[in-house]
This record gives structure tokens, C-alpha cells and sequence, in this order.
């Protein structure tokens, strides 16, 4: 189920053509509820890509429409994959676009991870 006012799900974007297998990805991470990988066009050294497995479009849609499960099972990967990479250390962003003047590109509920170098300011004065 989709949030009033958001667009429908569309289960041919790419993130869920990578779910089913269809498109491979270089995978970080897997489990019942997220599923980690590189990012193919990188913008920091590390640059990796954390999805829910389930139908969500933006951070709204999923907070409302999943479980407590699948909720904490995302974020709890996210952790556990900046861990895995070693970037706790020196430190790491966590971002996550929504919609269009955000520059949400797929249209599937992600979040990116950031780090090996530093990234600067979190959004430029305009």
C-alpha cells in the first residue's frame, strides 16, 4: 500500500528488476528485509546503495506501509554495512532522496551510504 499522493509503485524500476535477480548488482549485503550494493556510478570512494526488499517509493511510503520488522531490518543493515566497511572511523553520510527536487532517481525507496572521504558541507547555501 502506497501513501496518499505519491505515485504507484512501479515493480519495473530498476531496484526491483535487481531484487528479482534480473539485473545483477555487486552485493555488500543480503538478508530478509534490505539488500546492500555498490553503487555504479560512485561519487565517494565507498558509495553503497541500501534498499528494502518490499514495494516502497519514498522514506513516507515505507515508514506507514511496512512493518516494524522490515523498518528496523533496513536501518539495522544500513549499520551493520558502513561497519562492515570500515567507515565508522573516519566517518560516513547516510542520504536518502525524495522525489524530484531532491533528485530521487529511482523510484524505489533507497537510502546511500557515503564515505572514504570527507564529503563537505550537507547541502550548499544556495
Amino acid at each position: 500500500m502506497n501513501v496518499t499522493g505519491l505515485p504507484p509503485y512501479d515493480p519495473q524500476n530498476i531496484f526491483a528488476r535487481i531484487l528479482r535477480g534480473e539485473i545483477p548488482c555487486k552485493k555488500v549485503h543480503e538478508d530478509e528485509f534490505a539488500l546492500a550494493f555498490h553503487d555504479i556510478n560512485p561519487l565517494t570512494p565507498t558509495h553503497v546503495l541500501v534498499i528494502p526488499k518490499g514495494p516502497y517509493v519514498s522514506a513516507a511510503d515505507f515508514h506507514a506501509s511496512a512493518s516494524d520488522a522490515e523498518i528496523s531490518g533496513l536501518w539495522r543493515a544500513v549499520g551493520l554495512v558502513a561497519k562492515r566497511l570500515g567507515l565508522e572511523a573516519s566517518g560516513y553520510r547516510i542520504l536518502s532522496n525524495m522525489g524530484p527536487d531532491a533528485g530521487q532517481e529511482v523510484p524505489h525507496f533507497h537510502v546511500h551510504i557515503f564515505g572514504g572521504r570527507p564529503v563537505g558541507r550537507m547541502v550548499p547555501k544556495a
